[in-house]
């Protein structure tokens, strides 16, 4: 049986020498794993990478032994994030916060295309940290943490304990929105990406990894602290 689709590589495991089990978020939402054969070999370990799209192929010959994949790399061509040390560990972290949201046999319509705009966004925009803060948003809408803050432009406050927009910080829960991050031309500040860090990490750990006993994956800290930093000495409060 032979199935082919598109998706990207969300995962790697090096299986003996040259061999890969490796993980793929299809564009039908759908988390594919199987065996590459020689993925890891010189030839084809340039295609096998984390965050690469990718057209594939899978074979299932026997019902006892996992699929066979074979892949090509299609757009967008995330292989020149590389270069730039920000665009690359946005990668790693938009890919470790997606292993953490969806597994095998789950379904989340619309997360492909999301992560493909993302990159997208990041490949060609300069301002893109401000697109990389609306995912994160848009990611925990996407797994049941609804953040309406489009639909709440009047409310200023938004409670951490119970996830809703307020006018008032009546019980000191709340955190002040930055409603303007969003808005086409504003000129955002330091502390509009602090805070949009500050509200996704806190949700996302509480109410999403304390379910599946995890903690924040180090590649998300680490471009938290690393664009943070950057940004720190660019930007004024």
């Amino acid at each position: 049986m032979i199935n082919k689709d598109k998706g990207i590589i969300i995962y790697l495991k090096k299986i003996k020498d040259n061999d890969l089990f490796l993980k793929i978020l299809s564009k039908k939402d759908n988390i594919i794993s199987g065996m590459v054969y020689g993925g890891n070999s010189s030839k084809k370990k340039s295609i096998y990478q984390i965050g690469h799209f990718v057209e594939y192929n899978i074979f299932l010959k026997n019902l006892n032994n996992p699929p066979s994949i074979n892949a090509e790399i299609i757009q967008p061509f995330t292989s020149n994030f590389l270069q730039d040390k920000f665009k690359s560990f946005s990668l790693l972290s938009t890919i470790s916060l997606l292993n953490l949201s969806i597994i095998e046999g789950q379904k989340v319509n619309n997360l492909y295309l999301s992560i493909e705009n993302l990159f997208n966004n990041i490949k060609l925009k300069k301002n893109w940290i401000v697109d990389y803060c609306e995912w994160l948003l848009y990611l925990l809408q996407m797994i049941g943490y609804q953040i309406d803050y489009r639909n709440n432009i009047d409310f200023k406050y938004y409670n951490l304990e119970t996830l809703n927009f307020e006018k008032e910080d009546d019980n000191n829960n709340a955190i002040e929105f930055p409603h303007e991050l969003f808005a086409e031309g504003y000129k955002y500040k330091l502390t509009d990406i602090k805070i949009i860090f500050l509200i996704f990490e806190k949700i996302f750990q509480r109410n999403h990894l304390n379910n599946i006993n995890s903690k924040m994956p180090i590649n998300f800290i680490n471009f938290k602290e690393l664009i943070l930093k950057e940004l720190k000495s660019h930007l004024n409060d």
